[in-house]
């Protein structure tokens, strides 16, 4: 199956630990009071609800869904109580306090405000608009081809016992979307379970041959897979074809928006340059870095060490 819990809670948790802003642990100072309720305590510093979900909205896109699952907050979670561990025992040996952290605070700085400026201005002038992904929806159907596709849904759990349980319910008539969203340890989870649309070979073997074996709207018994047990839903059929664009359309937006977000870096870089005075020093910047062979070829002389003045021949002496 394509389910790539593992690898999505190893880059979740090396985003959490990358990420800035320390919390107010042994060496970090507080800045002014907690948000949210206590989550966690070390050595004496606090990790709050507050804290939780700054970092959550800090976090990419394609992770937070995993952090809306049980294994995927507790995995966030432990980073952030080792991230404070380092930080507090490197404030105990006083690195934080280092010339060379202070020059990349600053640097960092720099690129975090150039950054938040560029998106504000990125952002709110490179729409997409319906009519450019009909027209690209138009011009390129052969690339929304795809072959006889299922629609399932899932709920995955680690034990045996509990997928037993769960199933236990659903035969009695409990909602399998709300089931998902509880019980299950996938990021599909926030979703009710929905995996969406794919074909053959896109899951692993087990999963893949238990939901082919399965009518629209029927429920599997419980399924083992490397990932776990899981108790899956048909919940579509479709033969193969060009798919449809409103199910594309998301793909066609992502397709479509980095060179519209480049016309507009193009044109903010335009802007700027033309209301600024700009003076580049190229004797400078010519011999600025580089290698002594770069140097000769830009045609720079290299220092020549004056000769040495001959000995002047002795005065004959007088007699």
């Amino acid at each position: 199956m394509n389910i790539t819990s593992a690898t999505k809670l190893c880059a979740l948790a090396l985003c959490v630990a990358a990420t800035m802003g320390c919390q107010n642990g042994g060496g970090a100072k507080s800045e002014g009071k907690k948000e949210g309720k206590v989550l966690a305590e070390v050595n004496g510093g606090t990790i709050t609800t507050g804290d939780f979900d700054r970092e959550l909205k800090n976090l990419p896109e394609y992770l937070k869904s995993m952090a809306e699952t049980p294994q995927g907050r507790k995995e966030m979670l432990d980073t952030m109580v080792i991230r404070e561990l380092i930080l507090q025992q490197a404030s105990k040996d006083g690195i934080d306090k280092g010339a060379e952290i202070e020059d990349k605070l600053q640097d960092l700085k720099k690129r975090l405000i150039v950054e938040s400026f560029l998106k504000k201005k990125v952002e709110a002038d490179s729409k997409v608009s319906d009519e450019d992904m009909q027209k690209f929806y138009q011009q390129n159907k052969e690339k929304f081809k795809s072959g006889d596709q299922i629609k399932a849904s899932h709920i995955l759990v680690k034990a045996e016992k509990e997928a037993k349980e769960i199933l236990a319910k659903l035969k009695g008539g409990a909602n399998f979307e709300e089931l998902a969203k509880k019980s299950s340890v996938d990021s599909s989870a926030a979703k009710g379970g929905d995996l969406g649309w794919f074909g053959k070979g896109s899951m692993v073997p087990a999963f893949e041959k238990a939901a082919l074996a399965l009518k629209e709207g029927q429920i599997s018994d419980v399924v083992k897979s490397d990932f776990g047990f899981h108790i899956i839903k048909l919940t579509g059929k479709r033969a193969a074809g060009i798919r449809p664009f409103e199910e594309v359309k998301d793909q066609i937006k992502g397709a479509i928006m980095p060179t519209k977000q480049q016309e507009v870096f193009q044109k903010i870089k335009d802007e700027l340059k033309k209301s600024a005075k700009i003076a580049i020093k190229e004797d400078v910047l010519n011999a600025a870095g580089g290698t002594k062979e770069e140097q000769k070829e830009k045609g720079a002389k290299p220092v020549e060490t004056p000769a040495k003045e001959a000995p002047k021949a002795a005065a004959p002496e007088k007699k």
